[in-house]
């Protein structure tokens, strides 16, 4: 049986009287992606420090690939929020530069760094200090970094922020690569969408604690699914529909009617009453719930802070 590539049991990390992670447990597989979520203060970045051996739990145990985080340190890879290059290096020492930190040979850095740097379309720049970068090309060359060693596990803080989208798009399609090759890629990050287009596994954190481990389709399935009608009548009538748990009127930012269904309601029902009530319709759809509200129920209010 394969072993977790990140496990946490039971994690505890306390900053004087306050909790700021309690109690958390989860496992990753190698070869999978998580989406890891949670407000502004929920307790990521505490989590992550402590995956990265720069804190120590008050309790608990974390493994990464069966040993300390300290133990396993060259096989992992992190991308952190604040990209922290060093401006006045040029792009290929820097990228050497951090990749011989983690152990590769100053030959075999540099090498790497010229391979990495062709693959982003960034070999024009190999000589040119990171200062003469664009923000992007930045945060290509810090993705570059976080590769260069060859890791087998990848920490990525914020992995789009600053990118346009041609450029986010690259960046996942080599997250999904290197998932397909066997690394295990834990990320953190605000942005909703990508966690529904790239994740495996998701893990949501509100005030320190676990509040979901699980799918996407496990994380659709907490909330009732939504049908949205547009149509010049009032639709009250559908809340005696079978399996509509709510009917909300048009209102601000939201054109048409919305019916909140359970599980597994059949959403030809709604068509068929406004059919029978010879009720034309100008719009009609039908959706699981979105991991944005997903994420805004089990979080709460923390959920809406701004990013």
């Amino acid at each position: 049986m394969t072993a977790p590539a990140i496990e946490l049991l039971h994690v505890t990390k306390r900053f004087g009287g306050f909790t700021a992670v309690g109690g958390l447990d989860f496992a990753h597989m190698p070869g999978r992606i998580l989406g890891f979520l949670g407000p502004n203060g929920a307790g990521k970045t505490t989590t992550l420090r402590m995956l990265l051996g720069l804190m120590r739990p008050d309790a608990g145990e974390l493994r990464i690939l069966g040993q300390s985080p300290g133990r396993a340190r060259h096989r992992i890879g992190y991308l952190p929020e604040e990209r922290g290059l060093y401006k006045r290096m040029r792009t290929n020492a820097q990228i050497a530069y951090l990749a011989m930190l983690k152990g590769l040979p100053r030959r075999d850095a540099y090498q790497r760094a010229k391979e990495l740097l062709g693959y982003f379309d960034l070999s024009d720049f190999a000589r040119v200090r990171i200062e003469g970068l664009s923000k992007g090309m930045a945060q290509k060359v810090a993705f570059i970094a976080t590769l260069a060693h060859n890791p087998d596990v990848l920490i990525l803080d914020e992995p789009f922020s600053g990118l346009d989208p041609i450029n986010q798009q690259v960046f996942e399609n080599v997250i999904r690569g290197l998932a397909r090759e066997g690394k295990t890629i834990l990320f953190s990050t605000h942005t909703m969408a990508q966690a529904e287009r790239l994740c495996d596994q998701l893990v949501i954190l509100s005030r320190g604690r676990k509040v979901f481990d699980g799918t996407l389709d496990q994380a659709r399935g907490l909330l009732p699914r939504r049908a949205r009608i547009g149509a010049d009548a009032d639709l009250g009538f559908l809340g005696g529909v079978a399996g509509v748990l709510r009917v909300a009127p048009p209102g601000p930012g939201q054109p048409q009617w919305e019916i909140q269904l359970e599980r597994g309601a059949d959403g030809g029902a709604l068509l068929g009453a406004c059919f029978e009530q010879g009720i034309a319709l100008n719009h009609f759809d039908l959706a699981e719930a979105s991991l944005q509200d997903v994420f805004v129920s089990l979080a709460g209010e923390e959920a809406q802070a701004p990013a």
